[in-house]
């Protein structure tokens, strides 16, 4: 029996491990530009990720789908039309019963996505639920109305906490991991995660500098860990190709992280084609970012869509086959939790990080041009800019890593 009880246990850990995100809502008071925005860092045992646009409701909308998923019936980040967006994070301190859940956080969002164009809709839509929801997490929204916000959905429960409200939101941004602040705090988890990605946002803001490129390279890509504060930059003046394992548990980026989305709203009166949304598609620490924008006039990248060749998105499918160079260690069951440091960072600045980051700065110099540019959206750019990326990627990876997509 004690036997079966440990067994249950870590199935129940690890489940909960490979559902670990870590999310942020934030309204456009401190941001670099003034505009809102949503970070969701996916953690999950869906590790293959893709981009798709739809109009099947109400709205178009575009959003990060599992590759499994061919028509897009769970959305698990994405904005529409009306500049209204959405995303969420497992909790599990919310439930306290044992009512069964479905886990349709995914379809809840899709719905929410074809029907609603602002936050207001959004928790009419979640009030007219049928109780008990069978669900238990966070959502985070924003809207074109300056609105930002967080709901913590349990069986019964429903609590928003306003991003706007100074009493709830300081410095206009609030964190989301894996407990909910209407649940038994101590329960749950991304405790640690939370306090570091707190860190990197007040640091941020202290120096005007909160941003997509900010989050992604700051925050999902962070080496730090906020409870042992072992920082893994500083294995970076050791020569390449020099194997060093550490382990690497609660820190932001995982070995099951499939993506991380920055979706970048607009203000009040402003038009909602210039909604942003800034996606790394697999494995944050060897994957780069890419902006897209909700259009019927221009296909998004090629290297962003699913390749039925592949069972994946090009960008993705290359991303975890770099992933292999920092997890080189595979005995036993710790190959889940240690990590050759040396394929991240090193003295030759050839590490998977390293390389990935100037790659990306040149996209993000290239997006920022070429936005600044326009008083709306610009579709014969967006055009070049997309042709651009699918030409510039997959040359990446084979010149730094011998890497093509393949099966």
């Amino acid at each position: 029996m004690k036997n079966l009880l440990l067994l249950i246990g870590l199935i129940i850990f690890s489940f909960q491990e490979s559902m670990a995100c870590t999310t942020a809502v934030i309204s456009g008071k401190h941001t670099k530009n003034g505009r809102p925005m949503l970070w969701k860092h996916r953690d999950t045992w869906a590790i293959n990720n893709k981009i798709m646009t739809f109009n099947d409701g109400k709205y178009s909308y575009i959003g990060l789908v599992n590759s499994k998923d061919k028509s897009g019936k769970s959305i698990w980040i994405g904005y529409n039309s009306a500049g209204f967006a959405i995303m969420n994070s497992a909790s599990y301190n919310l439930n306290n019963d044992t009512i069964t859940q479905t886990g349709t956080e995914g379809r809840l969002m899709k719905e929410a996505l074809q029907k609603c164009a602002t936050i207001d809709e959004f928790e009419a839509m979640l009030k007219a639920m049928d109780k008990p929801t069978r669900l238990e997490a966070n959502f985070g929204v924003i809207d074109a109305q300056g609105g930002a916000a967080y709901f913590e959905l349990g069986n019964f429960i429903i609590k928003k906490f306003d991003a706007n409200d100074v009493t709830v939101a300081p410095y206009g941004y609030i964190i989301r991991t894996n407990h909910s602040i209407s649940g038994d705090l101590g329960k749950g988890g991304g405790y640690i995660r939370y306090v570091t990605t707190n860190r990197e946002f007040m640091q941020a803001i202290k120096e005007d500098r909160l941003s997509p490129k900010t989050i992604i390279q700051k925050c999902s890509r962070n080496m730090t860990n906020s409870l042992t504060n072992v920082d893994l930059n500083s294995f970076d003046n050791i020569k390449e190709n020099h194997p060093t394992y550490v382990s690497f548990t609660d820190y932001i980026p995982r070995r099951g992280t499939s993506s991380s989305v920055v979706v970048e709203g607009v203000n009040k009166g402003e038009n909602t084609n210039n909604v942003v949304m800034w996606a790394v598609l697999g494995w944050p620490l060897a994957s780069v970012c890419i902006p897209l924008w909700l259009t019927d006039k221009v296909e998004l990248p090629k290297i962003v869509q699913y390749q039925e060749n592949l069972k994946d998105s090009p960008l993705c499918n290359m991303a975890l086959q770099a992933k292999r160079f920092a997890y080189s260690y595979k005995w036993g069951y710790s190959y889940k939790y240690y990590i050759n440091v040396n394929a991240l960072l090193n003295a030759d600045n050839t590490g998977l990080i390293q390389l990935v980051t100037p790659m990306e700065n040149k996209i993000f110099r290239k997006a920022d041009e070429m936005i600044n540019s326009w008083e709306n959206i610009d579709y014969t750019k967006v055009k070049e800019f997309y042709k651009w990326i699918d030409s510039q990627l997959p040359v990446f990876y084979k010149e730094n890593w011998d890497i093509t997509p393949k099966n």
